[in-house]
């Protein structure tokens, strides 16, 4: 029997509970990560993470399980399909939650600049207004006259270098200094792991720049011949792309958001998926496709709610 690690404290309890569901199925069968990888096509590092709650597996691979193992698979696919709706909420959560801290940093940042700002200003009124000490008498106002003329002829040669330095005799007039420029706006905060977003993830591997796994949900799916094809979004790294299962060696998925596309073929074991492409719109408007080595095609449709 195998020996199982503890799911993840945050995991869902939906979640949890389908994920115990599959480990009772493989445990009941008698057959070993390694087998139930070898009969359902997909690999065992990634049964390894389906079964320990570190990634929810695709429909496909449920319905692979439930033929391994002789279960019904509309009752398994029924709870699965729950534990993907508890699975999304909870990226939603995540991303409400990373928004959050990434308005705090913004306002703590603002607050920061205008109270060096409001100081700045303070210290130059308190240089200008400097009163005149106490007890001083008729000395003090026989001083302020000189100090006077000397601010005002100090004003006047400031004035006159100003209109040279624009103006020089004999001369074309200078463009005005150019201005400094602006201040960096910060990078976006990213959860530890994730590595790109946006135009950053654009051609990369979903799952080596962490935008895959709990990051990443199905808005769409459907079949091509007899392969599942689904179109994964990730919000936090603001990208898409097309995932292909139970295809046979060869088959194409290709994800399309606009004027970006990208396409992969599946692997041995029949499953692959495409490089990212940034997502500017509406998620729901990436389109998802495969088309099998025989020339069956079939698009991914909107998930039902």
């Amino acid at each position: 029997m195998p020996r199982w690690r503890a799911l993840p404290e945050e995991l869902d309890p939906q979640v949890g509970e389908f994920t115990g569901r599959l480990r009772r199925l493989v445990e009941r069968s008698g057959l070993s990560v390694a087998a139930v990888a070898d009969r359902t096509g997909y690999s065992r590092t990634s049964w390894e993470r389906f079964l320990n709650g570190r990634l929810l597996p695709p429909l496909r691979a449920v319905v692979k399980l439930a033929e391994v193992t002789g279960t019904d698979a509309a009752h398994l696919t029924t709870l699965w399909e729950l534990a993907e709706r508890a699975w999304s909420r909870s990226e939603m959560r995540h991303d409400v939650t990373m928004e959050a801290i990434r308005v705090a940093q913004a306002r703590a940042a603002l607050e920061g600049a205008e109270g060096a700002a409001s100081g700045a200003g303070r210290g130059v009124r308190t240089a200008v207004a400097a009163p005149v000490p106490p007890g001083d008498g008729g000395g003090a106002r026989r001083r302020r006259v000189p100090m006077i003329l000397t601010g005002v002829l100090g004003a006047l040669l400031v004035a006159v270098a100003a209109v040279l330095l624009v103006h020089p005799a004999g001369g074309e007039p200078r463009k005005a200094a150019p201005r400094p420029p602006a201040t960096p706006v910060p990078k976006p905060v990213l959860p530890e792991g994730v590595k790109c977003s946006g135009a950053g993830c654009a051609g990369r591997d979903p799952e080596a720049m962490g935008c895959g796994g709990q990051h990443a949900v199905s808005p769409s799916r459907g079949m091509a011949g007899g392969a599942l094809i689904e179109v994964r979004y990730s919000k936090v790294c603001r990208a898409a792309w097309a995932r292909i299962s139970g295809a046979a060696q060869g088959d194409r998925a290709t994800v399309s958001a606009g004027d970006r596309s990208a396409t992969a073929r599946a692997e041995r074991n029949g499953a692959g998926y495409t490089a990212m492409v940034e997502v500017t719109g509406d998620p729901a408007r990436v389109a998802a496709c495969g088309t099998t080595a025989g020339g069956v095609k079939g698009c991914a449709r909107a998930a039902a709610n």
